[in-house]
């Protein structure tokens, strides 16, 4: 596996079409089987920012298919096995102008305590692989195309049957299971940034529109993509509401946000240009050239957004990122006693409760907080305590000391 290497063989590009994005082979013609199955996950509902992401997994796959010499429609469950155990060893493809990151890669940033992204394809990302594979080749086994096994199974159950093997026709198919080369994902809690962190962060920002989708943020617990997709219609000014169109679902909700938060974002407006209600309400600060000789602004993406971040974390030494303020909202709002459960998870647009209660796990931090407290408090019980008796004759304190402790 490691003597493998991927050919830099194909590439995504954006088309101005339904189907934003398109997977073309070294010719620069369309790859036709992955261009179908794209066809019908964009008319299924999906966003094209996951279409973009199916569509880099998919010329993963391709890559390895051609560096193994197997045509994609007599791909196994071998060469499926084998890609993950390739991906599992591989380093991802770096770029030559990165610098910093370089250095940075897979270490622990010493003020927030999270580890920057590695080199690896780590196991989310494996897993988030292998769905896209198998989705891909279900889908061509739907139109009676591609090979007879999925190169992606499911885990063998117990018995060696194949799942719903002896299914009643009558009732409801069992869900199929976990995939068979799926790796083990560490479990990970909710990470919050302190009130001190939080005050350099909002500090550190050098206008009032960053300021204002921060506090947004930090106060509705709304996702970046949430926030960047505002219009001026989704402000209520009266109630200090804001509507957002949540992920997946796409589905509206009002969220109630901070008065801070409503003042910067007047602030804001009042330094831009007129923001109509269909209008799009975060834009650029500075304007950009059209082509035409004419200068305008464009409206803020969701890549502009994190290169505010990325200019404070390297002002800071950190590495924030806008989920790690949802984290921050969302155990706020867990330790609020007015606020029940229900309440948290519907703030938070979550489908499932179990979703909500992660964030009842306790934080490391706040653990050690509570330990540190444990500790002082041991301390001063020592110092005020009498002092022990002096040994009696014929024995040595420091021999008791070692026995039975100092305070005996």
């Amino acid at each position: 596996m490691s003597r493998i290497n991927l050919p830099r063989w194909g590439h995504v590009v954006e088309v101005s079409d339904v189907v934003r994005y398109s997977v073309l082979d070294s010719e620069g013609d369309p790859i036709e089987p992955v261009q179908f199955y794209l066809r019908d996950f964009k008319a299924s509902g999906n966003r094209d920012a996951s279409v973009r992401s199916y569509a880099y997994d998919l010329l993963r796959w391709w890559r390895f298919l051609r560096a193994v010499g197997v045509d994609w429609d007599r791909a196994t469950p071998a060469e499926g096995r084998d890609f993950v155990l390739w991906l599992l060893q591989a380093r991802k493809p770096i770029a030559e102008r990165r610098k910093q990151s370089a250095i940075r890669a897979g270490t622990v940033n010493p003020v927030t305590r999270k580890q920057y992204p590695g080199d690896s394809y780590m196991p989310r990302t494996i897993r988030h692989s292998n769905a896209v594979v198998r989705s891909f080749y279900t889908f061509w086994a739907e139109q009676g195309m591609g090979p007879v096994a999925n190169p992606i199974p499911v885990q063998r159950t117990r018995s060696g049957d194949r799942p719903n093997a002896h299914h009643n026709p009558l009732e409801r198919f069992r869900p199929e299971g976990k995939l068979r080369y799926n790796p083990r994902v560490p479990k990970r809690k909710p990470r919050a940034m302190s009130d001190d962190h939080w005050d350099a962060l909002f500090g550190s920002l050098s206008s009032d529109r960053d300021r204002a989708v921060l506090a947004l943020a930090i106060s509705t617990a709304a996702r970046a993509g949430e926030l960047v997709r505002l219009r001026g219609g989704d402000i209520d000014w009266g109630d200090q509401l804001i509507r957002v169109r949540r992920k997946g679902t796409d589905a509206e909700q009002w969220l109630a946000a901070s008065p801070e938060a409503f003042v910067w974002l007047r602030l804001y407006l009042t330094q831009t240009d007129p923001v109509r209600a269909s209008d799009p309400l975060w834009w650029t600060l500075r304007r950009r050239d059209q082509g035409d000789g004419e200068s305008a602004r464009i409206p803020l993406n969701y890549d502009a957004l994190r290169a505010v971040l990325r200019r404070v974390n390297d002002l800071l030494g950190s590495n924030w990122s806008m989920h790690d303020l949802r984290h921050t909202c969302a155990l706020r709002m867990i330790r609020d006693k007015n606020l029940s459960m229900r309440d948290v998870q519907t703030a938070l647009g979550h489908a499932a409760l179990s979703t909500t209660q992660t964030y009842l796990e306790e934080e490391d931090t706040e653990v050690i907080r509570r330990v540190r407290r444990h500790l002082q408090d041991r301390e001063k019980e020592l110092g005020n305590a009498p002092l022990p008796a002096p040994a009696g004759p014929g024995y040595d304190a420091t021999d008791l000391a070692v026995l039975f402790g100092t305070d005996r």
